[in-house]
């Protein structure tokens, strides 16, 4: 079994930073891949960025970027130049070894 608890949402106006971190506990060798995923209201859950084996970082989206700390069993997602359309809840997700594990989820809502 593995546990996600995500933390780092708030409220931020636009074009501020976030900065999210999910950290994982339990069996986390079966964990190859870590991703975020957002739920806006209303609209599906999507996938945000992912990150494989021992990659260290990946930008995506020109504004995110995610990356994960091996050693203390954490991702991040760095948020950068939010926006309205950002706002959302932020999923934490760690898969492998055909186990697929969800966090909690952190809400993020960007409002001037």
């Amino acid at each position: 079994q593995v546990h996600l608890v995500e933390s780092g949402g708030g409220l931020v106006q636009p074009g501020e930073s976030l900065r999210l971190s999910c950290v994982a506990s339990g069996s986390i060798s079966s964990i190859n891949i870590m991703g975020w995923y957002r739920q806006a209201p209303g609209k599906e859950r999507e996938l945000v960025a992912d990150i494989r084996g021992y990659s260290s970082t990946r930008t995506v989206k020109g504004r995110f970027t995610i990356s994960r700390d091996n050693a203390k069993n954490t991702v991040y997602l760095q948020m950068n130049s939010l926006t309205l359309e950002d706002t959302a809840v932020y999923y934490c997700r760690g898969w492998g070894s055909g186990m697929d594990y969800w966090g909690q989820g952190t809400q993020v809502t960007v409002s001037s």
